[in-house]
């Protein structure tokens, strides 16, 4: 009888690619134990990121691959997630209790940015995630109505906001302090000192991933964001229209100069299907996206079509996610969600936990 190897199980691993992260199990160092006894094999497969939906077929894979192995006998394979926080812009520390932040961000409005926002922490929170989100657009905050909440925050202290949660996602927003009619007029300073505030006076419950929803543009808000706040990656929404490449692209910049890993770019409007007929239309132009991410070297996440119901959905407090879970909307979502972590997974580890801090003191 052929005796197997841990070399022979690992070069079996090597050929299964996860297609969240485009990289095989080894490479991706998800194979975290590989027992072998009298030809039995055990293997453990922890993955960085939430995906609830794709650890059956995993499982199914690895053991389906390991039966090539030369007179195997039972063969055990255990898939498991760890989610950890990863590092961020130089001189900044992670916000307690929250592991990740992910920026989205795009160059302009109207390409659905806050629409993509609320449905991806969605999507996080379906895959096992544990999810909240920062609106960060003063101006005009529309996470309140997608999220169908309203009405000021708790505080246990008369300092700190306790989170509004909605769907199992924590919230806050300057739209829960103010009332609904009322126009924000606020000069830059305002603006950045509230968005400080809305996350730092915010007690956050052991957050695995905040996404921030950002106003378009490259303003005070996003500079502050860059500059001032631990990002651990940013994520771009457009749409294929080249103005809203244009602008995407000037936003991609910011946060390349600032050193915030860009994780993709996201497709929003990228076919128009007709409610009557299914006729599928590219009303905004083709391939933009794609061209996009090919230029700057990153990945395109997905695409998303021009869906009626998507709006009907955000508008009615019930994002898409929650209102149609086996859609085929949702499914690109939960995609991208995974890609998304994913990409974030293969970032350097935070250690700034792991170093003491050095008090100096007269003696």
């Amino acid at each position: 009888m052929t005796q197997i190897t841990k070399a022979a199980v690992e070069e079996l691993l090597k050929s299964i690619i996860d297609p969240n992260v485009e990289t095989d199990l080894v490479s991706a160092k998800s194979v975290k134990n590989i027992m072998i006894e009298d030809n039995n094999v055990s293997v453990s497969i922890e993955l960085g990121y939430p995906a609830k939906s794709y650890l059956g077929s995993l499982q199914i894979a690895v053991k389906e691959k390991l039966q090539e192995l030369p007179s195997v006998g039972n063969i055990m394979v255990n898939v498991t997630t760890n989610i950890i926080s990863h590092s961020v812009q130089q001189s900044l520390q992670p916000i307690p209790n929250v592991k990740n932040i992910i920026a989205v961000a795009s160059g302009k409005g109207g390409v659905g940015k806050s629409t993509t926002s609320v449905n991806l922490a969605l999507a996080l929170a379906a895959e096992g995630a544990t999810v909240g989100i920062l609106d960060a657009d003063i101006y005009g905050p529309s996470i309140p109505t997608m999220l169908g909440l309203s009405g000021y925050p708790a505080s246990d202290d008369g300092k700190r906001m306790n989170p509004k949660v909605s769907f199992g996602i924590q919230t806050i927003s300057i739209g829960y302090l103010i009332e609904e009619d009322q126009p924000m007029i606020w000069r830059g300073p305002m603006v950045t000192n509230a968005l400080q505030q809305l996350l730092k006076d915010t007690n956050w419950d052991n957050i695995d991933y905040l996404i921030v929803d950002l106003p378009p543009g490259t303003g005070d808000i996003q500079l502050t964001l860059a500059q001032q706040i631990p990002v651990t990656g940013a994520v771009i929404v457009t749409t294929p229209q080249d103005i809203a490449l244009i602008d995407a692209q000037r936003g991609l910049g910011m946060f390349e100069k600032v050193n915030v890993p860009i994780l993709g770019i996201i497709e929003n409007m990228s076919t128009h299907i007709c409610s009557n007929c299914n006729h599928e239309e590219a009303i905004f132009g083709q391939g933009g996206g794609e061209a996009m991410a090919k230029k700057n070297n990153i990945e395109l996440l997905g695409s998303l079509p021009l869906d009626i119901q998507i709006r009907e959905f955000a508008d009615s407090g019930r994002p898409t996610v929650v209102a149609d879970p086996d859609g085929r909307p949702t499914e690109i979502y939960k995609s991208i969600a995974r890609k998304m972590a994913g990409k974030l997974a293969l970032k350097g580890k935070d250690y700034s936990s792991k170093f003491p801090n050095i008090v100096i003191q007269n003696t």
